[in-house]
């Protein structure tokens, strides 16, 4: 298998992310962040990659907030701190644990502005971010950084840095917030939206009809639909 792996593109990295994941159980069925690194355990197992392999690499560690989501559509703010301290100490377990398998350098992405997602901001007819969930954000992303400067601590290395994402949503907000004083769109506003309140972007009825709208100049956008960045949103970001 490795001789295989070889001549791929694996030897270039792999991807262990399920879209809608998260630390823990999310709304969506699909493995979490401890068994997509068990997944890539069992690789290191196989031999697929070495110790030579890790020793030149770096691990991109990415939550992007559904665990928070799943709070936003089961429960309520009110127990987001006791989930955030829950959410930070097994995310420090599986950043600990990646660099015990042999990686030198791993990335964690900070949270982004989550009360800026369209799915927040609707309330506001896209104008204005959830203030309420962006101090969540902030919460989440101070936790995270204490967290990281003890991993570094442990280690006595520099092995573990975040990624301010926060920072660059934004970045990214301002300066469509500039472009869109030239096309009147508002950069919380998403691309791809449902045209009826009960229907959401790529949906269709039975007979194959279009239940959603694309926005003019999808060029422009932040957001593709009420959760997601545009390919242009997230050129902004990064």
């Amino acid at each position: 298998m490795r001789n295989t792996t070889r001549k791929s593109g694996l030897q270039f990295g792999m991807n262990f992310a399920y879209g809608g994941t998260g630390v823990f159980d999310t709304l969506n069925n699909a493995p979490d962040m401890s068994t997509q690194i068990n997944y890539f355990q069992q690789l290191l197992q196989e031999k697929v990659y070495t110790k030579h392999d890790l020793n030149s690499s770096i691990a991109l560690v990415s939550l992007a907030g559904n665990d928070y989501n799943t709070l936003y559509q089961n429960g309520n703010l009110k127990d987001l701190p006791d989930l955030a301290t829950s959410i930070i100490k097994q995310l420090s377990l599986n950043l600990k644990r990646i660099h015990g398998l042999g990686v030198q350098k791993i990335a964690v992405t900070a949270l982004q502005p989550i009360g800026c997602l369209p799915e927040l901001a609707a309330t506001s007819s896209y104008k204005n971010c959830s203030e309420n969930w962006n101090s969540a954000s902030k919460f989440h992303n101070q936790m995270l950084e204490k967290a990281v400067q003890k991993l570094n601590n442990e280690t006595q290395t520099h092995v573990f840095e975040i990624l301010d994402l926060y920072g660059a949503f934004v970045s990214a907000f301002n300066k469509a917030h500039h472009a869109g004083s030239l096309n009147s769109e508002s950069p919380l506003r998403p691309c791809c939206r449902g045209v009826t309140s009960d229907s959401s972007c790529g949906e269709m009825d039975k007979s194959g009809s279009k239940k959603y709208a694309i926005c003019n100049n999808t060029e422009l956008s932040v957001f593709w639909d009420m959760v997601h960045p545009s390919q242009n949103g997230w050129h902004q970001v990064f």
